[in-house]
């Protein structure tokens, strides 16, 4: 059997090849009941919401790369941090960017079910850049 990281690694595959086909059906069979996704600027779509935006069209990614994952288990939960760097667009405006991205994962029929997923931004201009006054 393989360890909770590479399940998890595995997940995170699934998830972003799923994005980049628009593929609902994948999508849905990943997420636990109750899924939340925060997004970049702080919205919050459930599931069903999150979903539809793939059912519409709204929402077209052409890449995404999940990449640099730290993941820690706790007990039935697990935690993947890594860096989410997409091409995408929404309701045809572009909606490229890189995110620090954290994936909750809860352990569900023998496997991992993503339960949430925050995006945060990574650095830009000031006041984000390090070290800048």
């Amino acid at each position: 059997m393989s360890s909770t990281e590479e399940q998890v690694r595995a997940v995170g595959r699934r998830w972003a090849d799923a994005e980049v086909r628009g593929d609902t059906e994948a999508l849905g069979a990943l997420v636990a009941d109750g899924f939340r996704l925060v997004g970049p600027v702080g919205f919050v779509l459930d599931g069903p919401q999150w979903l539809a935006r793939y059912r519409t069209g709204e929402l077209v990614t052409k890449s995404l790369d999940w990449r640099d994952i730290e993941v820690r288990e706790f007990g039935g939960t697990a935690i993947a941090i890594g860096v989410h760097e997409q091409t995408a667009s929404f309701k045809g405006v572009p909606a490229d960017g890189k995110f620090r991205a954290t994936h909750v994962l809860v352990r569900e029929d023998g496997g991992w079910r993503l339960a949430g997923i925050h995006l945060s931004a990574i650095g830009g201009p000031l006041p984000f850049t390090p070290g800048a006054a």
